[in-house]
């Protein structure tokens, strides 16, 4: 392995480091102020955030093994925490499901969703740099996970997307049923990201590694 790959390897295992990191600051972080707000879409982002973080532990053990040998197959920690991933996302949508049907019938809504426009744009701004990093490594090394895993992270784009939505149209209407919208478009991706996790487990492509 040459000096510039030794490089490439460890600015990409930086990067996975670095997104276990920021999703775990960012679902704490959300997670209290969607309690606090009792903003639902908010606190579902936050839940996400910490699932993202069990996935980016597989990604880390993932960029180690290709970096031993780019040819051996998803190892049975990666396959593990792939299915727990999956798991938990599916578990976040039955949850958000339940919670967004109860609100919009009992006509809850939050007291504010300005942390969620902050939260939401930061982490925008986060994840496109992460994606942009991922992309160059994953070219630069010609590596077809790094770049699945680049191109999966903007669905954590979408989330915030909605999140972004979510929060400021609440707060220029008021309308407290928004709140409980914007968690079913999480519960979208998060079923759509559950799925990928166990097709990815069994060896399968996936959305995210067919596009270019």
């Amino acid at each position: 392995m040459t000096p510039q790959t030794k490089r490439l390897f460890t600015y990409a295992l930086l990067l996975g480091y670095f997104t276990i990191f920021y999703n775990l600051l960012e679902g704490l972080v959300s997670i209290f102020f969607g309690v606090q707000d009792e903003a639902l879409t908010l606190f579902g982002f936050g839940v996400d955030s910490f699932i993202e973080v069990l996935s980016g532990i597989g990604i880390v053990a993932m960029v180690y093994r290709i970096r031993r040998n780019p040819d051996t197959p998803r190892s049975q920690f990666e396959r593990t925490a792939l299915r727990v991933t999956g798991t938990s996302f599916y578990l976040l949508a039955a949850g958000l499901g339940v919670t967004a049907i109860y609100s919009l019938i009992t006509g809850r809504k939050p007291e504010t969703t300005l942390p969620g426009l902050v939260i939401s744009t930061i982490s925008i701004a986060m994840m496109w740099a992460l994606v942009a990093g991922k992309r160059k490594v994953g070219r630069a090394l010609d590596s077809a996970p790094i770049l699945a895993d680049a191109n999966c992270t903007l669905v954590c784009i979408y989330m915030s997307l909605v999140l972004l939505a979510a929060s400021l149209i609440y707060q220029l209407t008021g309308f407290g049923f928004v709140d409980s919208l914007g968690a079913l478009g999480l519960i979208y991706f998060s079923v759509r990201e559950g799925r990928e996790s166990f097709e990815k487990a069994r060896g399968m492509n996936c959305e995210c590694e067919e596009e270019k």
